[in-house]
């Protein structure tokens, strides 16, 4: 009898998934396993239900790594919430007769397959595929997640559309991205489409962000830009930024909705509005009349056909974890390093400290951070000196003096 492998899917989609699946199944057809797709990750195993499966073939797949979205859909349930959902979960899984797992997804997806690797070794073979658009996963070599680099094309595209636009128009744009803790994918958007200038989590230091110093940030690139002689420019802030801002400075926080890992639900926060009103008063309080409008831009990229770095780099990811299963290993994470798979153990992607999957941020201190914020426009330590300050401060009702002490975090450099 054929040992069976399956695949599912977790998490939010990302342009890729399609060749995960693809060339995993492929290849294990090759090497004499079963393979069956489960519908809608974790969700139906950890409840109990009995999962709606899919038997695939060669003819089932074979074009698929080109299309964008996932055929076996997702779902954000957490298989690991407690140990009874755990057991069910597992329960559930060798109930379908299934001798290795495939879970491509992002963290929390990761985490969900690190506790049922610890609890079933031996028993079954567990490999997780990173997927995020936000690229926030910490892989070997600094490389990006699937779908990250197709969500930066698709987004930057939006962004040299909203450029013209706002140029076109005498505008400004707040446009708010996809990016729960890392701002790599509004960096990557912004630099690729030559923004104004991002806005993202990382910048700032200490626990807390203070919103009103991301809206001076913006209100200081807008009078900036002013005094340059452009009344015009795209703001890309990623809304990361919400999940530092304290729930007594930002009530909406409270009433958010959370999903299945406890995570606020960002969408569900008018970030882009909150913003827009700020930036609109803090402009009418220095005596400059300029619209200002906000633009969100998230769920349009992650069913996205993927570009073909993402095609090519899922099709090995795929394979890779196939060779790693039927190898005799199991645990691990599936990435690539100078072109070759490199499995990474689960248990070393856990943060001591939460017990949760590492996120990884970005790096300001290198020169890819470096050179996206030394071609944007906002305030610098520079500009609140003599004579920058004075051609600035021109642009509002401030005096020098006034309009240097009003932006001087904002114009302190990295803060």
């Amino acid at each position: 009898m054929k040992d069976t492998l399956a695949i599912l899917v977790g998490g939010g989609p990302a342009p890729g998934i399609n060749g995960v699946i693809a060339s995993a199944t492929i290849e294990a057809l090759h090497n004499g396993l079963r393979v069956i797709g489960i519908y809608d990750g974790y969700r139906d195993l950890a409840s109990g239900d009995a999962p709606r499966t899919i038997e695939l073939g060669i003819d089932d797949v074979a074009r698929i790594h080109t299309h964008g979205g996932s055929i076996l859909r997702t779902s954000r349930t957490n298989p690991a919430k407690d140990e009874r959902t755990l057991a069910t979960c597992i329960a559930s899984i060798e109930s379908l007769g299934v001798r290795y797992l495939i879970a491509i997804g992002g963290d929390d997806t990761t985490y969900g397959a690190a506790k049922i690797a610890a609890a079933t070794v031996g028993r079954l073979g567990i490999a997780t595929v990173p997927k995020t658009i936000d690229s926030d996963l910490p892989l070997p070599d600094n490389a990006p997640t699937f779908g990250y680099e197709t969500a930066r094309s698709v987004g930057a595209e939006i962004i040299e559309s909203l450029l013209e636009d706002a140029r076109t128009t005498s505008r400004w744009y707040i446009v708010v991205t996809m990016g729960r803790k890392s701002g790599a994918l509004a960096l990557g958007m912004c630099k690729a489409a030559g923004a104004t200038l991002a806005v993202i989590p990382e910048e700032f230091s200490g626990p807390e962000l203070d919103l009103e110093l991301v809206i001076d940030t913006i209100a200081g690139a807008v009078v900036k830009r002013r005094a340059d002689g452009y009344e015009h420019g795209v703001a890309v802030v990623a809304e990361g930024i919400v999940e530092r801002v304290s729930a007594a400075k930002l009530r909406a926080l409270e009433h958010a909705t959370r999903d299945a890992y406890g995570h606020v639900r960002l969408a569900d926060i008018p970030l882009g509005s909150l913003l827009r009103d700020g930036v609109r008063k803090r402009l009418d309080e220095l005596g400059l009349q300029t619209t200002v409008l906000t633009k969100d831009i998230g769920y349009e990229l992650r069913c996205a056909k993927p570009v073909a770095f993402d095609v090519d780099y899922t099709r090995t990811l795929g394979y890779g974890a196939v060779r790693y299963l039927l190898d005799g290993h199991s645990g691990a994470l599936i990435a690539l390093s100078g072109g070759r798979v490199e499995p990474v153990m689960l248990d070393a992607l856990l943060d001591p400290a939460t017990g949760r999957i590492r996120t990884r941020l970005v790096d300001i201190t290198t020169e890819a951070y470096t050179v996206a914020r030394d071609y944007m426009v906002r305030l610098e330590p520079g500009d609140l000196q003599s004579p920058q300050l004075e051609r600035i401060a021109a642009q509002t009702n401030l005096a020098p003096g006034a309009f240097r002490e009003r932006f001087a975090r904002a114009g302190s450099g990295y803060i």
